[in-house]
């Protein structure tokens, strides 16, 4: 950490003079409030005596980095001859504190009496009158302080080659230093001088006991999810296959279906009990109690948790993309590549899968009879989570790893929700759907001021609901007491596209929570419109099929990363080729619904080409991480939620109070299961292409069969002929006749195969063009 100050009355801007350190020449950002900017010379009434703090975090790119490691920077608003103890506690934290004066007192006991582990940097201005070199080499030489400890502002030295020189003195502190303590063990130095540490209060204290409980276990995290976390891993996914099976019957075969409908319900009914053997875990027990425990150390709780598991996540990724870096430099590590990535994507832990054990639990105790004691223990579970769901953590909808909602854990806990805000339990539903890495959380975040996770990569993993409370003087205006938002994982994750079902988890998820939504977000970077599309084109299937039950979802598309003042006007030939698009493949799924051909995309979901596309300026004014947010992001975010309110107002009559919601959400998800045919697909275009395939391929089959078919009848007549006066054959060994009659049946074979194979050539001659996809 590095520390600015001031002593008495100073000519330079502390403030200014250090925005322009922690800035490049191309990046200049006001971290800190100073005078000269805009609001600066408000008086101040609270400021004097803070500490602020900010962080310096390179890039990597030497050209651009000021320093070339993270430095903390700490700036002390006023005069430290007011604020002893905040000084003091700098002095004794920091690596290097740099004190800004005018004017110098020889004796300056404020400076030698300190106990200084910080090295001490005297920072005047040469060209104020007050500043005196005499004074100023007497503190020094007390201090123990040498030339180069000593930074002025020389006569006719302009403030970039003043801010130049100081960088320079900052950069050899960091290099020199050896002081480097963390924020946690500054607190045994703030509790020395009698500074107030908020982690102090017992619930704070409390809740990091829980936290670390749980988490000072974990050495391995896979080994650690499936000795603490079990019910959650295989299990939960066999039970999702064999839900999924019981809908669709992919592998019945010849097998009675109602027997094998049975032998599939015995298998879950086995997986439950393997569920139900398992005793609760010291993590769970630990988990479930600390979460049990009053609303103030319970938040406590979860963010200390949130930040152990952050920690000990970071440190084993750190690893295994070591690892995975150093093996993709020989090509030969095929199969060790392929087990570290496996260790990428199962290695992420975080407070959800504590969750999703605790609904795995729930769901697994319900097999049990009612009078179950371990039945009744886990009764107050549901309750807990609407709790948590009013005080604003999200609710896992999906779980992404299986591809599935514990539909009886998410009921409950909306149900228990309902109970604890009846009557005011109406609500309107927004969500967001999106190709991977297009910030569709950071979006909501900044749409709605919630705090879904964000990172470069898969970072949300199935969907997540917040709810957020409608404010009491709007209500009236929206018809509704509550918001939901829905945040879901990026589809066409590239660690998903080499499984056999991705095209059919992000199917499944895109029509669900498109189908839950009164409004739906499609976030799209401007190189990824193809995917988006393709997702779409599923979509209006499930639609078509809600039509008839007078569901229609109003839809606004999101163009991110479009800097161009002028991208609306410009684009118009780009929207309407997109409506064209989504036209046609609402065409195509129409006909394969057996529906009128002549639908348009307006008819399944509410659009306008017009109002309906938004183009949002990139997140970053610059290079991150020291790039500020782009007020150009905020501002068109900003027009972008004044748009989505407005809507909602519009269709607020309609909006479904919870339990209505969670009807609707269950019956939804088992159509989503029932689904058996067109989830599989990667679009409309590729399934209706292989249907028509399908029928052409029918024909040929029949031919083939009808020709086998008349040409096995007469080799059986030829055989039953054989030796009396009806076969005009000369062959007198059956054995003789039954290889002429093998070699027959080859070359037939042979002959259909050769006709089939050009008939397929051919058709895909002739339809070339109409499907590229294919």
């Amino acid at each position: 950490m590095i520390s600015f100050v001031r002593l008495g009355e100073c000519s330079l801007s502390k403030s200014e003079i250090l925005n322009k350190l922690l800035s490049n020449s191309q990046q200049y950002h006001d971290t800190f409030v100073h005078s000269n900017m805009e609001g600066g010379d408000s008086p101040r009434r609270i400021s004097n005596g803070l500490v602020e703090m900010t962080w310096y975090l390179p890039c990597g790119n030497k050209n651009m980095d000021v320093f070339s490691e993270p430095v903390a920077v700490a700036n002390l608003r006023g005069d430290i001859a007011s604020f002893e103890t905040q000084f003091a506690f700098l002095c004794q934290t920091s690596a290097a504190v740099f004190v800004f004066f005018d004017a110098l007192d020889s004796e300056c006991e404020l400076l030698t009496n300190q106990n200084h582990k910080a090295q001490i940097f005297l920072v005047g201005n040469h060209q104020n009158k007050g500043f005196r070199v005499d004074a100023v080499k007497k503190v020094a030489t007390k201090l123990g302080l040498t030339d180069s400890n000593i930074v002025s502002k020389k006569k006719r030295m302009n403030d970039a080659d003043f801010v130049k020189l100081l960088q320079k003195k900052v950069s050899n502190a960091i290099q020199n230093s050896k002081m480097k303590m963390g924020i946690e063990q500054m607190s045994a130095i703030a509790h020395e001088l009698g500074i107030l540490v908020d982690e102090d209060s017992r619930e704070c204290q409390t809740a990091k006991k829980n936290a670390d409980a749980i988490t000072e276990e974990i050495q391995d995290i896979l080994n650690y999810k499936e000795d603490q976390l079990p019910l959650q891993g295989q299990i939960w996914k066999d039970l999702t296959r064999l839900e999924k099976e019981e809908f669709r019957l992919r592998k019945v075969g010849s097998e009675n279906i109602e027997k094998y409908k049975s032998d599939l319900q015995l298998q879950k009914i086995k997986l439950r009990e393997k569920q139900n053997s398992y005793d609760m875990s010291k993590a769970m027990t630990c988990f479930i109690n600390a979460i049990s425990s009053p609303e103030k150390e319970r938040c406590y709780f979860l963010k200390w948790l949130r930040m152990n598991l952050d920690n000990v996540s970071r440190e084993k990724l750190s690893d295994l993309r070591e690892q995975y870096k150093e093996k993709c430099k020989n090509s030969e590590n095929k199969e060790e590549i392929k087990k570290i990535d496996q260790q990428l994507s199962n290695c992420s832990l975080g407070t959800e899968h504590f969750f999703r054990e605790m609904g795995q639990i729930y769901e697994a105790s319900l097999s049990l009879l009612e009078t179950h004691p371990a039945r009744q223990q886990l009764q107050h579970l549901p309750k807990l989570c609407a709790q948590l769901m009013l005080d604003g953590f999200p609710l896992e909808l999906v779980d992404g790893d299986a591809s599935n909602i514990p539909l009886r854990w998410v009921s409950d806990v909306l149900s228990q929700l309902n109970d604890l805000v009846s009557p005011k339990n109406k609500i309107l539903v927004v969500t967001v759907l999106g190709v991977q890495s297009t910030g569709k959380s950071t979006l909501l975040n900044t749409m709605f001021g919630v705090q879904f996770a964000v990172s470069s990569g898969r970072c949300t993993r199935g969907a997540f609901m917040l709810l957020i409370k409608i404010n009491e003087d709007v209500r009236k205006d929206f018809n509704c007491d509550f918001m939901v938002i829905i945040d879901t994982e990026g589809l066409k994750s590239p660690e998903l596209a080499q499984l056999d079902n991705s095209h059919e988890h992000d199917n499944e998820l895109a029509t669900l929570v498109v189908g839950l939504s009164d409004i739906t977000i499609i976030n799209i970077a401007m190189e990824n419109s193809t995917e988006m599309k393709d997702i779409l084109q599923i979509v209006v299937h499930a639609f078509l099929r809600m039509k008839e039950v007078g569901k229609k979802p109003k839809c606004q598309f999101v163009h991110q990363n479009v800097s161009d003042v002028s991208a609306h006007d410009k684009n118009l030939h780009d929207r309407k080729l997109l409506l064209q698009q989504l036209n046609e493949m609402t065409q195509a799924a129409a006909k394969m619904e057996k529906k009128e051909e002549n639908m348009s995309f307006t008819d399944v979901m509410e659009y306008s080409p017009d109002t309906g596309n938004w183009y949002i300026d990139g997140l970053w004014h610059g290079k991150p991480p020291m790039a500020p947010v782009n007020a150009g992001y905020s501002e068109a975010v900003y027009e972008l939620k004044k748009n989505i309110i407005h809507m909602l107002e519009s269709c607020g009559s309609s909006a479904n109070n919870i339990l209505e919601f969670t009807e609707w959400m269950k019956s939804l998800w088992n159509a989503v299961k029932q689904e058996n045919f067109i989830f599989s697909f990667r679009n409309s275009i590729v399934a209706d292409a292989y249907i028509r395939l399908c029928t052409e391929f029918n024909k040929w089959e029949w031919d083939f069969k009808k020709e086998m078919y008349t040409w096995v009848t007469q080799a059986e007549t030829r055989i039953s002929n054989f030796g009396t006066a009806a076969d005009k054959s000369k062959i007198s060994d059956m054995s003789e006749l039954l290889i002429l009659l093998k070699n027959e049946a080859l070359t037939e074979l042979s002959k259909w195969e050769t006709t089939i194979l050009g008939n397929l050539e051919e058709y895909f001659k002739q339809t070339e063009g109409s499907c590229p996809s294919c």
